[in-house]
């Protein structure tokens, strides 16, 4: 093993572990009977006996964990306590408690470990130059360039780094943590017999690692009419066209990253089609924040229905005005090329004066004023940090865009309170349950966005989280809405990977409360 390679393994592991022990801490896991917390350490119970101890603050939300962090654990045959580090091993070893699907998560996260590793040992060495927007401004496409400074990938979920199927190599050619040359994408004529369209001619664009193995059942998809340059973006599976940086192609690949195999539903086709017109429509009545529309997809027809392996959606990114640039939330806490700490560091410095509480407020201004007014409206947003993309201008943030409906959930019953007739949406979308929409957007907007957010600045700056959730709380109490009042509750909610993982339906979406930073300031 290289040696790069070998110093980042400890704290690769040591990240993926922090967030599994979260999950064991707060998340709705089988055969769990109980969870104690005292003298700064929490500890998992399992009715056989089995118990699992580690250090309290590790097992909050974001949490930074040192290389070699580790967690003990007791069994009934084994009642001396074992560190364990590696998370793999961990699931391996409660296996027989969680259930038919550990194997599979142990499976999923020592890929998640080596991946992190190999990101982590890919980055260059800080180099003291310019800041993050300054060196994006320069770029040929700013947004994918900021896009691929994110190493770590999601903040909770300890499949952070999954991508089974790929190996090392198709790790490093494809990922956009790798910053790799430009992908080429197979354009494949379809025969229109044989394609499902919406708003797109029937030419199937491919990604060259999806092609390579589907051409083989399907050969008269070998004729590749032309190869279109494109860059990666944070999704992976998501690239910007070289020649044309706000053409943006969200392809199928057999891929695992996260908690699923990343195709394309024609149900995901249709529903972006038709919700990128509602949310332009509704974009006067809350500014702020405007929709990367879906224009177009398509998919081959395989024994007569649209096939989710050979789909794709084309996106249009709002053009920009001169001095603005846009990068994905999720970004702000990614390492800056200048100096290796979070870009948000930076943009704090340039644009609010250095001030991260000013920042703080402003950020939930621009991002919970639409948000939760869209809410109201009838649309849950999935509100993370890679669906949501800032735009900056001057070092501060001006307004929002958002992207991918695939988490969206609309309720019919809400905009024709507001005199929107709901256009025909498909899938698991439509809903009129307030709950539902509630905890769409108050866990990915809130408990993850701005959690995180606010974790990484307090670790990083002298600024207090509790006065950091004060001040978002003071711009939630300006804030209209029925929904507005539970932003206060005891609790919130936030998303549940690992139960999610070990679930017979793995990616249906299951929820978990987190103390609530704000409750009781309403």
């Amino acid at each position: 093993m290289p040696a790069a390679l070998e110093r980042a393994r400890a704290g690769a592991e040591a990240a993926i572990l922090a967030r599994l022990w979260g999950a064991l801490a707060r998340e709705p896991l089988p055969g769990i009977a109980g969870r104690e917390v005292r003298r700064g350490t929490v500890t998992v119970r399992w009715s056989d006996g089995t118990r699992v101890t580690g250090d309290a603050a590790m097992s909050r939300p974001f949490a930074a964990p040192p290389p070699g962090f580790a967690v003990a654990v007791t069994t009934p045959v084994a009642p001396r306590p074992e560190e364990i580090r590696d998370p793999g091993t961990l699931i391996r070893t409660l296996a027989h408690l969680l259930g038919r699907h550990a194997a599979r998560l142990a499976t999923e996260l020592d890929n998640s470990v080596a991946n992190l590793a190999l990101a982590r040992a890919g980055q260059p060495e800080p180099d003291g130059g310019e800041p993050m927007l300054v060196r994006a401004a320069r770029q040929p496409d700013p947004l994918a360039f900021l896009e691929q400074s994110v190493v770590d990938g999601h903040p909770v979920h300890p499949g952070a780094r999954t991508r089974l199927g790929l190996s090392a190599d198709e790790v490093r050619a494809y990922a956009p943590e790798h910053r790799p040359a430009p992908v080429r994408l197979r354009a494949v004529a379809v025969p229109p017999d044989r394609w499902y369209g919406v708003g797109c001619p029937p030419q199937l664009w491919l990604h060259p690692w999806q092609h390579e193995r589907v051409r083989h059942e399907h050969p008269w998809l070998s004729t590749v009419e032309e190869e279109i340059p494109a860059r990666p973006l944070l999704a992976l599976r998501t690239l910007a066209v070289v020649d044309d940086p706000c053409h943006h192609v969200k392809t199928s690949v057999d891929i695992q990253m996260t908690s699923a195999v990343r195709t394309v539903s024609p149900a995901s086709i249709h529903n972006g089609h038709v919700l990128s017109p509602l949310m332009t429509a509704v974009r006067t009545r809350h500014p702020g924040l405007e929709m990367v529309p879906e224009l177009a997809g398509g998919a081959v027809i395989v024994d007569g229905e649209p096939s989710r392996r050979l789909a794709m959606i084309h996106r249009r990114m709002p053009a920009l005005a001169p001095g603005e640039l846009a990068l994905p939330l999720a970004a702000l806490t990614a390492p800056s090329l200048a100096t290796g700490a979070p870009i948000v560091l930076e943009i704090v410095a340039a644009g609010y004066h250095g001030d991260p509480l000013s920042f703080v407020e402003h950020v939930a201004d621009v991002l919970l004023r639409p948000v939760v007014s869209l809410l109201a409206t009838g649309i849950a947003l999935e509100a993370h940090g890679q669906n949501v993309l800032g735009v900056f201008r001057g070092g501060r943030l001006v307004r929002l865009l958002y992207r991918d409906v695939g988490g969206v959930r609309v309720s019919a019953r809400r905009l024709r309170e507001h005199g929107i007739e709901p256009p025909p949406l498909r899938g698991d979308i439509p809903s009129d349950d307030p709950d539902v929409l509630r905890t769409k957007v108050f866990a990915s907007a809130v408990s993850t966005l701005l959690g995180e957010m606010i974790a990484v600045l307090a670790r990083h700056t002298e600024l207090e989280a509790d006065r950091a959730w004060q001040r978002v709380a003071a711009v939630a109490r300006t804030l209209d809405g029925p929904d507005v009042p539970l932003l206060f509750t005891e609790s919130l909610p936030i998303k549940a990977m690992t139960a999610m993982r070990l679930a017979d339906d793995a990616t249906a979406d299951l929820w978990c409360p987190v103390p609530n930073p704000m409750a009781g300031l309403g």
